[in-house]
């Protein structure tokens, strides 16, 4: 059964008392496309998330929103924080200080006093929540977030195959209908072409095997029996495709069908040179171009 590519999908867990919340929202493209909303510095995840999106959704713009939190609102709980000092930095500026001092013969104390002027010595102790959710927490929201994707996506193309059918069942209508209309069309071009070589050619007699051949030709140029057996192959593989168990994506399969088609289609109309064969493939034609906008929607 075929899948839409039109989908919205959404998870949620707490894992170390930090709150994942993952939002998949899919429409449609040509390829699969992947656009990651991540935390600063969960740049990493996007490998992950991009391991359990792809192989279960084949084609489609997919926006991948990750937000993070507490309980309580904040990731860390809302305590208390804590600093801890930058050795390393304080070391740094004490040792400038005392050169500076010692190269300039400045008087006065490197002191707590200084040092505690200096930027950035005391750093938040805060617990980094990219750091603390173990990566087997994410593919669980991850997969319920795209278990309800594919479901949702499944549901559309439901929805997608009820009138993609009925507009492959019109166009078969058509089909039949411009058939039953090719031997009147033939007999009555006949009879026009046997009154106009009369009205030309007067008393002078006209070969029957010459008016015979030329209405045959006019037969074979007419002739769409051709195009009429391509079109039901097509309709048919549609059909099939429709009906296919299979989870393989065929989107890309029905679009070429359609633009089979319509090439028939085109063909036929051509031929016609009957007014009532032409209304019917602008009708044919109305039924193509609503296949054509929703195989763009078919996963």
């Amino acid at each position: 059964m075929i899948r839409s590519m039109t989908g919205f999908g959404s998870a949620s867990a707490t894992a170390d008392s930090v709150d994942l919340s993952l939002e998949l929202r899919s429409v449609n493209s040509r390829h699969l496309k992947l656009h990651f909303r991540l935390p600063p510095g969960a740049e990493r995840w996007e490998e992950v998330l991009r391991e359990e999106i792809a192989p279960k959704v084949r084609r489609g713009h997919i926006d991948v929103t990750l937000r993070l939190g507490s309980p309580t609102g904040e990731v860390g709980g809302g305590s208390a924080p804590v600093f801890r000092l930058d050795e390393a930095r304080a070391r740094a500026y004490v040792e400038a200080l005392r050169d500076l001092q010692e190269r300039w013969g400045l008087g006065g104390e490197v002191d707590i006093g200084l040092i505690g002027r200096c930027d950035r010595l005391l750093v938040e102790e805060s617990s980094d929540p990219v750091e603390t959710v173990p990566d087997d927490a994410l593919r669980r929201v991850a997969d319920a977030a795209v278990g309800q994707l594919v479901e949702m996506r499944v549901r559309e193309g439901e929805r997608l195959a009820e009138d993609l059918g009925t507009r492959v069942d019109a166009l078969r209508s058509g089909l039949s209908e411009v058939e039953a209309l090719v031997p009147q069309r033939l007999e009555r071009e006949s009879l026009r072409l046997r009154r106009s070589i009369r009205e030309l050619a007067g008393d002078i007699e006209v070969e029957p095997d010459r008016l015979a051949r030329e209405i045959a030709f006019i037969a074979d140029k007419w002739n769409i029996s051709e195009e009429l057996v391509r079109a039901r192959a097509h309709l048919d593989a549609f059909r099939d495709l429709l009906d296919a168990p299979s989870e393989e994506p065929v989107g890309k399969r029905l679009s070429f069908l359609g633009q089979e088609l319509l090439r028939e289609v085109n063909t036929i109309g051509s031929k016609a040179n009957d007014a009532t064969i032409a209304r019917i493939v602008v009708e044919m034609k109305n039924d193509l171009e609503s296949l054509r906008e929703q195989n763009e929607n078919v996963e």
